[in-house]
C-alpha cells in the first residue's frame, strides 16, 4: 500500500487524537458512533487508497470522539471480501488505528446461529474463529513495524478481555453467549451442507466480516472483543428461506442491548 495511504492529513489528525479504542460497527449499530462526544468524522474517501463500501447503511467514515471518558475511533461502515475488496485493504483502518495508539478493538457483526441452543437476538462473545473464506490480510510482503511474518494466533480474542466482559454484562443482567465465529466468503448465504460442515468443525456462528479485522489487529498487538448478533438461524435449522431483510429486522429488534453492551465494554475497559 502507497505510503500516501497512511501519511496524509487525514490520517495525521487520527494519530494526533490518540485513540485508546477501536470500533468496527456491523449490521445494526451503524449510528452508535452517533454517541460520541465532540465528534469529527473523516470520509473514508478523503484518505488514498482506503476503500469505500456499498453496502446500504454504511456511511464510510471514521468517527473521532469521546464515551465515558475514553478516546475513541469508530468506523462507521466497515469493507466486505465480498465486495471484491482484497483482505490486505479491508484492513487498512485496523493499521491507521494502530499507528494512532489503539490498544483495544471491538468489533461488532450480524450472524447466523449454528450453534442449535442460541435464537436470534442473542449476543455472542467470540472466544476464536474459522477462516473459511480463502484469503487472508496478511498475504503479500510483510511490513515489520506493524508485526511478525508469522504471527500466533492462540489468543486473538484476548482471554483477559473476554472474561472482564463476561463480568460486567453479568452485573448488569445482561446473558452473553459464547461461541466459535466462522467466515465464509459471501455474498451467498451458506448451504445447508456448509453449515452442517461448520458444526461439525466447531463454528457456533457464521458470517461474512470480522476475521481479516481480527488478523490483522493481533499481527500488530491490539487487542481484539468481538460480539455477533445471532439475527438468524443459519441455513437447514429451520425450515424457511434466509433474506438480508431478517438480519436487519433482528438487529434493530436488539438494538439497544447491543448497544449497552458497548457502552459497559467502553466504560470498564483498560480502568
Amino acid at each position: 500500500m502507497s505510503d500516501s495511504t497512511y501519511h496524509n492529513p487525514y490520517v495525521d489528525q487520527i494519530r494526533e487524537f490518540q485513540p485508546e479504542i477501536g470500533l468496527i460497527l456491523g449490521s445494526g449499530l451503524g449510528d452508535y458512533g452517533e454517541k460520541l462526544e465532540n465528534p469529527k468524522y473523516i470520509s473514508y474517501a478523503d484518505i488514498p487508497g482506503m476503500p469505500v463500501s456499498a453496502v446500504m447503511g454504511h456511511k464510510n467514515r471514521f468517527i473521532l470522539g469521546t464515551l465515558s471518558g475514553k478516546r475513541v475511533l469508530a468506523m462507521q461502515g466497515r469493507f466486505h471480501y465480498y465486495e471484491g475488496i482484497p483482505q490486505s485493504k479491508i484492513v487498512i483502518p485496523v493499521r491507521i488505528m494502530k499507528m494512532a495508539g489503539v490498544r483495544t478493538l471491538i468489533i461488532t457483526n450480524a450472524a447466523g446461529g449454528i450453534n442449535q441452543s442460541f435464537v436470534p437476538g442473542d449476543l455472542m462473545l467470540i472466544t476464536d474463529h474459522i477462516n473459511y473464506s480463502g484469503s487472508n490480510p496478511l498475504i503479500g510482503a510483510n511490513d515489520d513495524e506493524m508485526g511478525p511474518r508469522f504471527p500466533d494466533m492462540s489468543d486473538i480474542y484476548r482471554k483477559e478481555l473476554r472474561k472482564e466482559v463476561l463480568r460486567i454484562t453479568e452485573q448488569a443482567g445482561i446473558l452473553l453467549r459464547e461461541g466459535v465465529y466462522m467466515m465464509f466468503s459471501g455474498p451467498s448465504f451458506e448451504t445447508p451442507a456448509e453449515i452442517r460442515m461448520a458444526r461439525t468443525l466447531g463454528g457456533d456462528a457464521a458470517g461474512m466480516s470480522t476475521v481479516p479485522e481480527a488478523i490483522a489487529a493481533a499481527h500488530c498487538g491490539i487487542g481484539v472483543i468481538g460480539i455477533s448478533c445471532i439475527t438468524n438461524m443459519a441455513a437447514g435449522i429451520l425450515d424457511q428461506p434466509l433474506n438480508h431483510q431478517e438480519v436487519l429486522d433482528t438487529a434493530a429488534m436488539v438494538k439497544h442491548k447491543f448497544e449497552k453492551v458497548v457502552d459497559l465494554i467502553i466504560e470498564n475497559i483498560g480502568d
